[in-house]
């Protein structure tokens, strides 16, 4: 596959020339409607607004909003002056907030009304009360040097904050001129995108991405489910995470296809939006897909339409994937396995493969990068079937952490090899299955423990809809095995039926010293499972039920 020389920019403008009544991002809860040359007029005078109050190109523009209706346009405003967009995730508070900030060393912020119980605004004048004293456009700050804009995305008004309404119309101020010579002055392999990780076991990172390496991720994932400009992608996943800004939107972009936006995910709202627009195309982490297939009113809806969509963020049951494919009728999903540095997609699974393979492998290299497993002690490659990590070199890898160049060297060693942190095998058939992550081995008495194996194990049981194993600490062993078990509606099962069920079956070291039954489980926006609050919750629960931890 021949690789794509655009700039963002360059991209949404091809279309507009070439298909400029065609729909390129609908809200069908509201109506609203852009076609590929009414969104880029919008995107135009937003990025001279954005010029008028004084960022320039390299200027850090963050977003911490739900997948409102000027998501996009900022996301394109921001790249057609080469200012580079730091998305937030919308789950963050107060203290994750202001790490971000300053790490990033953000310019301009664009925040909505909030999500769930916090309230933007209110946390944007706690972190930083002197936007209500100060002028806009002329805001000043010890905590927060490099911030100089707080801006709404609508209409309302706030003391000392702009609203993207103020922005397009200062933008009539400025010259096209002005705007074309920056455009002209861009490169396509400029960095564009600062994806913060998902901080899973640490602080989040930085991850530097380029206009050319996502603009052809994107576009490499939507060859891989087969897309045309025909394809109508319902997009019900997060903006802020690179499965939606890049997976869904420069997918559907270098098609030259259409997007519609749920602006928060709620099963019953993608149902209908599916069946209204007829969408082609369906997104979602595996929970995400329970939730639809569960609800109450799902044999109301008309899913026909559906014929491809993207399955991540967590392994996927295989009778959760029939069913997507058998009641949803999307009978060409696949599965995307990647991580933000890697922009973020580094292998897939295609239409063809049968379904036992899209859901208990991550698929082949996507074009243009190449993925090999090594032994993490050794370095050298590993034979078939042998587990080691996961890398991938191509133009893909990211050009680096955000002012972390250790951080970097750890990452991308000197042959350009992007090593992922996790643990992996290639099967005999050329597929590669993710077995877990390098930090989240146990250590037992000496035995290296693969929390992945045992979960693929137990989820034998009917009875589990998900499981999770971490480790709590053990003055004896180090550490020892701890099961974290969600039962399915109305099931029942018991410790010592766990139990039962390991002994003889697998090694004796990884059968469960702790079993926990629970509700939920503590994840991070993009769907990921965070163990290490497992563990403090299993030391919680230990000590709530005067189990003594050996």
């Amino acid at each position: 596959m021949q690789l794509l020389d655009y700039t963002l920019g360059e991209i949404l403008e091809k279309w507009a020339f070439e298909t400029p009544e065609k729909e390129f991002i609908v809200y069908p809860d509201r109506n609203l409607r852009f076609a590929y040359k009414q969104f880029n007029e919008r995107v135009d005078c937003l990025a001279k607004g954005l010029m008028y109050i004084g960022i320039k190109t390299g200027d850090k523009v963050g977003i911490w909003a739900k997948n409102v209706p000027d998501w996009t346009t900022i996301m394109f405003a921001s790249a057609k002056i080469g200012a580079i967009l730091v998305p937030i995730n919308s789950n963050y508070k107060l203290a994750e907030l202001e790490y971000l900030i300053k790490n990033a060393d953000i310019n301009t912020l664009f925040i909505d009304d909030g999500y769930r119980d916090s309230n933007y605004i209110e946390m944007i004048f706690e972190l930083a009360p002197e936007f209500k004293e100060q002028a806009r456009g002329s805001f000043k700050s010890e905590k927060f040097p490099e911030l100089k804009n707080v801006v709404f995305i609508g209409q309302q008004k706030h003391r000392g904050v702009y609203n993207t309404a103020e922005l397009i119309l200062l933008g009539k101020h400025v010259d096209d001129i002005e705007l074309e010579s920056i455009k002209e002055s861009l490169n396509c392999h400029d960095v564009i995108n600062l994806q913060y990780t998902s901080g899973t076991t640490c602080f989040p990172k930085g991850a530097m991405l380029s206009h050319h390496s996502i603009i052809n991720n994107g576009y490499s994932v939507g060859q891989c489910m087969k897309y045309t400009d025909g394809e109508r992608l319902l997009v019900c996943i997060p903006l802020f995470h690179s499965f939606g800004n890049v997976l869904a939107v420069y997918a559907i972009l270098s098609h030259g296809a259409t997007m519609v936006f749920n602006e928060d995910f709620d099963p019953e709202l993608v149902l209908a939006s599916v069946q209204k627009e007829k969408c082609t195309s369906l997104y979602g982490v595996p929970t995400m897909f329970i939730e639809e297939l569960n609800h109450p009113m799902f044999e109301m809806f008309d899913l026909s339409s559906l014929r491809t969509g993207i399955m991540a963020g967590a392994p996927c049951p295989i009778e959760t994937m029939n069913q997507v494919m058998d009641k949803m009728h999307i009978k060409e999903i696949i599965s995307v396995y990647g991580l933000a540095e890697s922009s973020p997609g580094m292998t897939a699974t295609r239409t063809h493969n049968s379904p036992e393979v899209r859901s208990t492998t991550v698929g082949f290299e996507l074009p243009n990068v190449e993925v090999k497993i090594i032994n993490p002690q050794t370095g050298e490659d590993c034979a078939v079937k042998e587990q080691g990590e996961i890398c991938c070199r191509g133009y893909n890898v990211m050009k680096g952490y955000y002012k972390n160049t250790e951080a970097t060297k750890n990452a991308i060693d000197e042959r350009g090899w992007l090593h992922s942190g996790d643990l992996a095998v290639k099967t005999i058939e050329g597929f590669y299955q993710i077995t877990g992550r390098l930090s989240d081995m146990i250590i037992r008495g000496g035995e290296n423990i693969y929390p992945r194996e045992i979960e693929i194990f137990l989820y034998q049981l009917p009875q589990i809809s998900k499981v999770a194993i971490a480790g709590l600490p053990s003055p004896k062993y180090g550490e020892e095995v701890a099961a974290f078990i969600e039962l399915k509606n109305k099931q029942r099962l018991t410790e010592k039926e766990v139990l039962d069920f390991c002994r003889g079956k697998i090694a004796r070291f990884k059968i469960p010293n702790y079993i926990f039954f629970v509700k939920d489980f503590p994840m991070t926006a993009g769907g990921k499972i965070q163990k290490f609050k497992l563990s403090e919750l299993g030391i919680e629960m230990c000590n709530e039920k005067g189990i003594e931890i050996k």
